[in-house]
């Protein structure tokens, strides 16, 4: 009778691991072959058991950033942010850091693409785009710490679209209160277009919609300084030439 419990609380069989005795070459190498096979499970598993077995040297430190690498290929975004995060305080100083930065930056580049494509019958103030952000101060931070790395040249080129594209997603949602006769809470969106992203395009529409809006609550200093600033910078505006006339039709709708 004792022989039969003592073989009930017996522990159940560890599952028998192949890589126990693998040395740290072996398994990084077998590591980059299932990820040049697209096999990213498997080659997370392998990178995941070298950082546990050896936890310092180059060997640890390049598994840190496959496994960024490997989760984002995967279909894991949060979890390749937060490897990303953990490789920076870990190797604030690393020279592949520039690598890293710009993995932080096209991971939340991808991530917020509806949000860039501007998403067709969503109402534009509840789009989020802290994604499109965090891509810009990624890529920025690249750019800036960085600037003869080899991944700068894509970065400052997705910093221009993503410049382009956060300063029209504050029009739209200007454009958005205005409609709706939110008029204050447009002109504070205008403003944030003519003061955080000079240069852009969107620049134009902002200034014509803080003219309309200061000219509705009826502060004429100021929608005669917005006017100003208006014609002055953009003397071929297509809002200069379509007027200030509210009575015409609304010129979302035109151009």
């Amino acid at each position: 009778m004792l022989a039969v419990v003592v073989a009930g609380c017996a522990s159940p069989a560890k599952e028998y691991d192949p890589t126990t005795n693998w040395t740290v070459e072996r398994l990084y190498r077998d590591a980059k072959d299932e990820m040049g096979a697209s096999n990213w499970p498997q080659a997370l598993k392998q990178l995941q058991r070298l950082e546990s077995r050896f936890p310092f040297g180059v060997y640890a430190q390049q598994a840190q950033i496959d496994i960024a690498y490997v989760n984002w290929k995967d279909g894991n975004p949060a979890e390749a942010l937060a490897a990303i995060e953990r490789f920076q305080r870990l190797h604030p100083s690393h020279p592949n850091l520039d690598y890293m930065l710009y993995l932080k930056g096209v991971i939340n580049f991808y991530r917020d693409s509806p949000f860039l494509a501007s998403l067709a019958g969503q109402d534009p103030s509840e789009r989020d785009p802290k994604g499109a952000r965090e891509s810009f101060d990624a890529f920025k931070e690249l750019v800036t710490r960085f600037p003869d790395s080899k991944y700068a040249p894509d970065a400052r080129q997705r910093l221009t679209y993503l410049v382009n594209g956060i300063a029209q997603n504050e029009v739209h949602v200007a454009r958005f209160y205005y409609e709706r006769n939110a008029h204050l809470a447009a002109i504070n969106r205008a403003q944030t277009v003519v003061r955080d992203f000079q240069g852009t395009p969107a620049v134009e529409e902002s200034l014509y919609i803080q003219t309309l809006a200061y000219d509705k609550l009826g502060m004429n200093d100021l929608r005669d300084d917005a006017r100003r600033v208006l014609t002055l910078n953009f003397p071929n505006s297509r809002f200069v030439q379509r007027g200030f006339d509210e009575r015409a039709k609304p010129w979302w709708q035109i151009f």
